[in-house]
């Protein structure tokens, strides 16, 4: 119990053991505040990581499409450039005149 005072000593005894309960509650209280901010920076790690992955497997997808586009276009993009070639130079006309000129030394 409190010294004598003017104050009732009921009422000093129960703000110390008020202040007392604060000191012994506050290592649980910090312990717990701490565990909280803990569980949410877990949780934000582990969004994060979802967010990752999914933004990855989008960029996998996209790589393999674009892949797979390539693969189809190469037999086309080769006949579209020979095709090119051919009709820029004088080559038919060159092979017209030399068939030609092979029938007309045979007497075809």
């Amino acid at each position: 119990m409190a010294d004598n005072t003017p104050v009732n000593g009921q009422i000093t005894d129960s703000v110390a053991q008020a202040n007392v309960a604060v000191l012994g509650n506050s290592p649980a209280v910090g312990m717990g505040a701490m565990y909280q901010s803990l569980g949410h920076s877990t949780g934000l790690m582990f969004e994060n990581a979802v967010g990752a992955q999914q933004q990855l497997a989008i960029a996998g997808q996209t790589a393999t499409n674009e892949g797979v586009i390539q693969i189809y276009t190469v037999n086309t993009m080769a006949s579209a450039a020979a095709t090119s070639k051919i009709a820029d130079s004088s080559t038919t006309s060159d092979m017209l005149s030399s068939v030609t000129a092979l029938k007309a030394t045979r007497g075809l």
